[in-house]
């Protein structure tokens, strides 16, 4: 996640989200749109159409070869170039983008304002600073990006020489804006060769917020660099004590604790980067993603290192374009702090996708490439269990938990006790649920799993519906503890109060095949058929496992008959056959 999640440009976004998709479906792995190609001497309409098509499906690149060459054609209107404008930006080819930016007063206001910062991050890349210096310094100050345009100028300028207006203060018209000019100005001073007052000034940050660690990182590296380790050690373990997984602290920390080189004094375009950086991140907490896949592609045009844009523009990706996505996680280097959870990404990415042998091989190599990691060693344990390895992901998850150093943890009994469960080994599963919950006592997630568990086989009934509604008190807005919670008043024969659960339930989880049933028991149970025949209906259209498929037509086949949940007034009726829940579908509650 990018670690600055807060406001930032709000008209910036509001501004260029009027012009593009927020969202688009992401293709089919290895889907080409060569079948929308139109032919060479297809007219400037056909290529818009396919432009825009191609942009529908994901396909990026095609999107911004066909309407690049709709808007190179003569005569063509004005809303032509704006598209291939963002077309090329949105595809990340910036330089293509800097050269047909927009900037007749017949273009959009959003994308001339755009093509300024683009054109200045162009010049930046390519060593031109007095143009890059230029382009910022006369962006338009009411423009939708000038906020960014003006956190760059300094960059431009220290590129340039002039260290008067690098280190010149920055006013921002948001305190996002103003926190970042602050925390660069104290870099660019340090660039400056004024070590004392980047000192002042990277102190005056850290007596205030320290929004995703960037001040601790940033003034930790700092006394690092000026021979004050302990001082460094001390800002980086305080941080911690509020972030103790974050895992550029962790590495700063041990860099420290190892005495390793002190990382370098950040480059200029380096620096011009993480402005960008920040400015994305700020956006996806807005949910803009147009602004901020702009960004984050501008940023790589800077610093195509910096790994956290990679992982940043991954997870843009991933509903646009999933090979662009897999191929901005595989981007990451291992030793980065980065690099474990981008590869967990690109890990899911396959396992989503149904192709469960690429994403056992990428956790395969995640665990090899980063030994000491807990995290790839757990994606590794979770990735085994459901390809049906069950004894390796124990065997993974059980050194995980009798590793010396490692401090005791819930989610690595929870994680076992579902690879247990998924084996048919309840009693260690069980036992594992037990040993989370006392090291957890009012975690709801094992509540939930051990309650549900001990309903579903009809064991300990009273004390299980008491845990998850201690797990529903918790986390009233789950569907499948609201399940769990219905599904207990379902089995103690209180079939009024599992109806109303297991509404609430199917509300919040409609398309989950279980929840549905539960409640077309439940429906029935109470004289609801009709209502109970649509619900197990319902069920096979949602993709149910074979057990919980048979079940269902079973009752649907003789809804009368000795079969059907409600045939027996008295108890919970065996013939309801509670589905027999894969471990996977009890931890996902």
């Amino acid at each position: 996640m990018p670690r600055l999640p807060i406001l930032f440009c709000a008209a910036a976004a509001l501004a260029l989200g009027a012009c593009a998709s927020q969202s688009r479906p992401a293709p089919a792995p290895g889907q080409t749109a060569s079948a929308l190609a139109p032919d060479p001497g297809a007219s400037a309409d056909a290529l818009f159409l396919a432009g825009e098509a191609a942009l529908d499906d994901g396909h990026l690149d095609d999107a911004s070869d066909f309407l690049a060459r709709a808007a190179a054609a003569r005569g063509e209107p004005g809303y032509l170039k704006d598209a291939a404008f963002a077309a090329a930006l949105e595809a990340g080819h910036v330089d293509a983008a800097a050269a047909i930016a927009p900037t007749g007063a017949d273009a959009d206001a959003a994308h001339r304002s755009l093509g300024v910062l683009t054109r200045g991050v162009a010049a930046l890349a390519e060593g031109r600073a007095k143009a890059a210096q230029a382009a910022f310094a006369g962006a338009d100050p009411a423009a939708p990006f000038s906020s960014v345009a003006a956190l760059l100028a300094p960059w431009a300028a220290a590129a340039a020489g002039d260290m008067a207006r690098a280190t010149a203060a920055v006013g921002g018209d948001d305190a996002v804006a103003q926190f970042t000019a602050s925390l660069d100005r104290a870099m660019l001073y340090e660039r400056a060769g004024q070590t004392a007052q980047a000192g002042a000034a990277f102190a005056r940050l850290a007596s205030g917020p320290d929004a995703g660690g960037l001040v601790s990182i940033a003034y930790g590296a700092f006394l690092e660099r000026h021979g004050r380790r302990r001082q460094a050690l001390a800002l980086y373990q305080a941080a911690l004590a509020h972030a103790p997984t974050d895992a550029e602290l962790l590495a700063a920390r041990a860099r420290v604790q190892g005495r390793g080189r002190p990382p370098s004094l950040p480059t200029v375009r380096e620096g011009a980067a993480e402005v960008l950086v920040i400015a994305a991140a700020s956006m996806i907490e807005e949910k803009e993603a147009d602004p901020a896949l702009a960004y984050v592609h501008l940023a790589l045009r800077l610093d195509p290192a910096d790994d956290e844009a990679w992982v940043i523009l991954g997870d843009l990706l991933a509903s646009r374009d999933v090979d662009a996505s897999r191929a901005a996680y595989a981007h990451v280097r291992p030793g980065d702090s980065q690099y474990v959870g981008a590869r967990d990404k690109l890990a899911r990415s396959y396992e989503n996708a149904g192709d469960h042998e690429a994403a056992l091989k990428v956790a395969r190599e995640t665990a090899r490439a980063a030994p000491a990691s807990r995290q790839a060693a757990v994606t590794l344990a979770d990735l085994l269990r459901t390809s049906g390895d069950y004894a390796q992901s124990c065997a993974v998850l059980t050194r995980l938990i009798d590793a010396p150093q490692g401090p005791a943890d819930w989610r690595l009994y929870y994680l076992r006790a579902s690879a247990y469960q998924d084996a048919g080994d309840w009693p260690k599963a069980q036992a594992d649920l037990e040993a989370g919950l006392k090291l957890s006592p009012d975690q709801p997630e094992l509540l939930n799993f051990l309650g549900y568990a001990w309903i579903d086989r009809g064991e300990r009934l009273q004390q299980a519906l008491a845990m998850v509604q201690r797990a529903v008190a918790a986390d009233p807005q789950s569907g499948a503890m609201l399940d769990s919670l219905g599904w207990g008043y379902y089995r103690l024969g209180d079939y009024a109060s599992a109806v109303q659960k297991l509404e609430q339930a199917v509300m919040l989880a409609p398309a989950d095949a279980e929840v549905n049933d539960h409640l077309g028991d439940a429906y029935w149970s109470v004289g609801r058929k009709v209502e109970a025949g649509f619900q197990w209906r319902r069920v096979l259209t949602l993709a149910p496992d074979a057990a919980l498929r048979a079940q269902v037509q079973a009752k649907l086949a003789s809804p009368l008959g000795a079969g059907a949940p409600g045939a027996k007034a008295a108890g919970p009726p065996a013939s309801a056959a509670p589905p027999a829940s894969a471990p996977a579908e009890t931890a996902a509650k």
